[in-house]
């Protein structure tokens, strides 16, 4: 079942620190914060990882590896 969620970023230092990467890995992190939108929870390996109770670490792959908690 997908579980739609809303994304807010409170930290205006993500957002300085996804302006500062490469372009393609900006367009790679856009793309899995929307998947993350779009499927919620249900969002699974390889973009998203369980990490503890409530704690989940969205990843995205290429060139440059970001991981954001």
């Amino acid at each position: 079942m997908k579980t739609k969620m809303q994304i807010k970023i409170f930290n205006n230092g993500l957002e300085k620190f996804i302006q500062s990467l490469e372009k393609s890995t900006i367009a790679k992190t856009l793309r899995t914060i929307d998947l993350l939108e779009k499927f919620g929870y249900d969002l699974k390996f390889p973009h998203s990882k369980k990490i503890a109770k409530n704690l989940f670490e969205l990843k995205i792959r290429g060139r440059q590896e970001i991981r954001i908690f």
